[in-house]
């Protein structure tokens, strides 16, 4: 392979010394972690030198190198290069040796790559791919060759679910992996919301109590109202009645004939004193319930003032 480098071709003439030597160092440690199956420092360095002087005898060690690693993909594409590529009538005989050899090893390595035919049910859109590599639709339903070892093939395309399915393919082994993919299921209806109880709000409470105040008050006044006027209808009545006894009884002394006119008196005298003590209980109540019940803006502007007068009770007010 040295010798080679040192005779190639008119070819490879415009490639410096210095160029010459730094790819014959580099194919020294290929060929060295090669022995030593250390195969990517050697995939690493005859990579480097074929990229200074491309020759069968360098890219001949890049194909081993990538059968150690378990690349035989790329191992077979570098194989069938050499041979395709061949050689110049004048190169070393090195070269012709190198394509001899990428031919024998090639035809050994084909039958051992493994195979996998991916089938999918699904959309046409489908995307395929195997390790994250896509996959042509065209290769799906055929078989395609891969590395051995473990794949992940996996499959998805817009409103499926996407699927996947592993796979390990031994040495000269053929795999069928079969995905389905399935229409995502429609999201369930949104549950309606939930209604927000109004936040706490002291003002209407406030307004109701004051309303409610407000109306007692005013019946309060109004019941005061009707016992002050009884009282006073009682009282003119009593005042009458006495009035009259004093001209039929002198000296306060009554016959008894009169008793009953006696008894109308006090009765009217007693009607009279509850009329005027409820009256006045009501009044004052319903003053108090209206002066300290609390004011709504609509009752800002109001004032109520009870009114009391002879055989008559009531409010006044200003709005």
């Amino acid at each position: 392979m040295l010798l080679a480098l040192t005779c190639a071709p008119a070819a490879l003439a415009q490639v410096s010394d210095a160029d010459r030597a730094t790819a014959r160092s580099l194919a020294v440690e290929g060929q060295e972690a090669l022995d030593r199956k250390d195969f990517t420092a050697a995939l690493d360095r005859f990579r480097r030198a074929d990229a200074i002087i491309h020759a069968p005898t360098l890219l001949l060690g890049v194909a081993r190198a990538q059968v150690g690693l378990g690349a035989w993909i790329a191992a077979q594409e570098s194989y069938s290069r050499i041979v395709r590529e061949g050689a110049p009538e004048k190169s070393p005989e090195q070269f012709f040796e190198a394509i001899a050899a990428a031919q024998r090893e090639l035809d050994a390595l084909a039958p051992r790559i493994p195979q996998v035919l991916i089938s999918v049910r699904g959309p046409e859109t489908a995307a395929v791919t195997i390790d994250g590599e896509p996959v042509p639709r065209a290769a799906l339903g055929v078989k395609r060759p891969v590395d051995p070892g473990d794949h992940t093939v996996r499959a998805e395309a817009a409103g499926f679910a996407p699927v996947e399915a592993k796979v390990t393919l031994a040495e000269g082994a053929s795999e069928t992996v079969a995905l389905e993919l399935k229409p995502l299921a429609p999201p369930p209806p949104l549950a309606p919301p939930r209604p927000v109880a109004p936040a706490p709000d002291a003002g209407p409470r406030a307004a109701s109590g004051g309303s409610t105040r407000t109306v007692l008050g005013i019946a309060a006044l109004g019941l005061g109202g009707v016992g002050l006027a009884a009282g006073a209808v009682g009282g003119v009545l009593a005042i009458g009645k006495h009035r009259d006894l004093s001209e039929r009884c002198p000296a306060d002394r009554c016959d008894p004939s009169l008793q009953g006119d006696v008894d109308s008196y006090h009765a009217m005298g007693t009607l009279s004193t509850i009329g005027f003590a409820i009256g006045a209980a009501g009044v004052g109540v319903g003053t108090f319930l209206l002066l300290t019940a609390p004011r709504s803006p609509q009752r800002a502007g109001i004032s109520i003032t009870p009114v009391i007068g002879l055989g008559s009770a009531g409010a006044k007010g200003t709005f």
